[in-house]
């Protein structure tokens, strides 16, 4: 999109300046590094000890600019989540590309669904303490809403799939109940590295398979 200038050339010729391109350009760069700056600083210090001022500093900016794209810190969680949303929803979907999950045994749907989040936490380690909660206060917590409801949502889902008598309040429960197992699971597999990481993330597996085992009794 370009904006005219209201002068007219040496030739009687209306000049056209591309700079509302560019300035939208850059209002989309600097949303990007503030949600950049948030993503780190919430990995390293926690959501609740993370200031705006700090995100403004990590992006390289004034608070003062910060504030022209974001009201306050809960405005930036909110942006956040709903990024991170789109992206392990691109996440999960690469891991069902070849398989049905009515096809798969129940092992095998635990490997499929666990192994990318994990990969997506281990790359956004911030996004623990938008998925965890881990230290959010209550009036914050509806900022991290989209990042839980899609993957609660994604659980339900697939749980309908496999077990279609399954009566929606049981399986919307069992959703959630996985859902915070993982997230249970998901700080300290993401801070472990190695072998430690691999024998967390198969007691992981155990538990699940524990839990969703009963539920899905032609999964195995």
């Amino acid at each position: 999109m370009f904006v005219k200038v209201d002068f007219v050339g040496g030739e009687g010729m209306r000049v056209t300046q591309p700079r509302t391109v560019k300035r939208q350009a850059r209002g989309r760069q600097r949303i990007a590094d503030i949600l950049d700056a948030a993503l780190a600083l919430f990995a390293e210090n926690g959501y609740e000890r993370t200031s705006t001022n700090a995100i403004a500093a990590r992006a390289g900016m004034s608070p003062g600019s910060l504030y022209q794209f974001f009201p306050n810190k809960e405005a930036i969680a909110d942006a956040l989540s709903t990024h991170l949303v789109e992206q392990m929803r691109d996440a999960h979907s690469s891991a069902f590309d070849l398989a049905r999950v009515t096809d798969l045994t129940l092992h095998e749907l635990i490997d499929r669904m666990v192994d990318p989040l994990i990969a997506f936490n281990a790359t956004h380690p911030g996004a623990k303490a938008l998925l965890a909660n881990t230290d959010m206060p209550a009036g914050a917590q509806g900022a991290a809403r989209p990042l839980h409801e899609a993957v609660v949502d994604r659980v339900a889902a697939i749980i309908q799939a496999r077990v279609p008598t399954l009566p929606a309040t049981e399986r919307d429960l069992a959703a959630m109940v996985s859902v915070r197992i993982v997230a249970a699971m998901m700080p300290p597999i993401v801070a472990a590295e190695g072998a430690e990481r691999r024998a967390l993330t198969a007691e992981l597996k155990k538990a699940l398979y524990g839990y969703l085992a009963p539920l899905d009794p032609d999964g195995s």
